[in-house]
């Protein structure tokens, strides 16, 4: 094929759930309900913090963002696939594809960061509670959430850079729901030896740190609970930190998956299915995690209620 060719892709097609079409209008509703309810629960979050003055502190400052996150990544994706599941045309631009890359590249490596964020503050606020007020300081949550946004935008713009600058020519069918770079690469006609690379320094990387940062902080806070001679105390200290594990815990399981394990034509389907889950599914999960199982946030939606009704 000639090189002219080969670089005039304007168009991908978005296979999506391949041999699902009988049942398309079943997804359709499904994942609909998923995706209304990720945004009544984040919206929800985002206004609750903002309205409520007892949860103006720098946990729910992080908890706030980490909602935005959610929203933007989760509506960078569903929507396509719900116009796709819906009219039945699979197809998204080169550009949109770009955008929408971008767009969940940024968001969901932010993430990553904002959650290692969260860890940090539960460790000070545990650890170091004489000092919270002074360490956690407005300046430094700005600080440390500029940074989770610019190393999300820095991992997503980089990598969508390197991945749209190869020729296509294999096909332009991608095998998935949404535009991903795994998927993507497997279309072009040129080596992809070094994308490959980058992808797994920048995931291996940015898994690597912030899991540290998390492992090292809980830690130090495992260390400083069992110190505290009152069940009352370890119980209060251990629910603050329980929301955060859970998401953690079911965030990073998915995500570790999806990039750092050895693809192969057999798991295409079951890494399907952890997209879905961590690109649709968890930013559902994350406010109802919250909700149920923080006690601040439980009687802040409480409060809210009562003056309502």
């Amino acid at each position: 094929m000639e090189q002219n060719n080969r670089t005039k892709v304007t168009e991908f097609i978005l296979l999506g759930f391949a041999g699902q079409h009988k049942s398309w209008h079943v997804l359709f509703i499904v994942f609909l309900v998923i995706y209304v309810l990720t945004l009544v629960g984040n919206i929800g979050m985002l206004l609750l913090i903002k309205i409520e003055s007892s949860l103006h502190t720098p946990m729910y400052f992080f908890l706030q963002n980490l909602a935005f996150v959610d929203l933007c990544y989760a509506s960078a994706i569903t929507p396509k696939m719900l116009q796709n599941l819906m009219s039945k045309i699979d197809s998204i631009s080169f550009v949109g594809c770009i955008v929408q890359l971008l767009v969940y590249g940024t968001f969901v490596t932010s993430d990553c960061f904002i959650l290692a964020a969260m860890a940090v503050d539960r460790y000070v606020a545990i650890c170091n509670p004489l000092h919270y007020t002074t360490v956690m300081s407005q300046r430094f949550c700005i600080q440390l959430l500029v940074g989770s946004y610019f190393m999300g935008f820095l991992n997503a713009s980089v990598n969508t850079s390197f991945t749209f600058s190869l020729n296509f020519c294999k096909s332009n069918k991608i095998n998935h729901f949404f535009c991903d770079i795994p998927p993507i690469l497997a279309l072009s006609c040129s080596s992809v030896s070094f994308n490959a690379i980058l992808l797994a320094a920048f995931v291996g990387f940015n898994l690597t740190f912030t899991v540290l940062v998390i492992i090292f902080s809980y830690i130090f806070i495992l260390a400083a609970i069992l110190k505290i001679s009152s069940a009352a105390g370890k119980k209060k200290a251990f629910s603050t930190c329980a929301s955060h594990l859970t998401v953690v815990t079911i965030f990073y399981g998915t995500l570790s998956y999806m990039y750092l394990h050895h693809s192969t034509i057999e798991s295409q389907q079951q890494e399907k299915m952890a997209s879905v889950f961590y690109g649709v599914m968890i930013p559902m999960l994350n406010p109802l995690i919250y909700s149920l199982r923080n006690q601040d946030v439980r009687e802040a939606l409480k409060g809210v209620g009562k003056r309502c009704f």
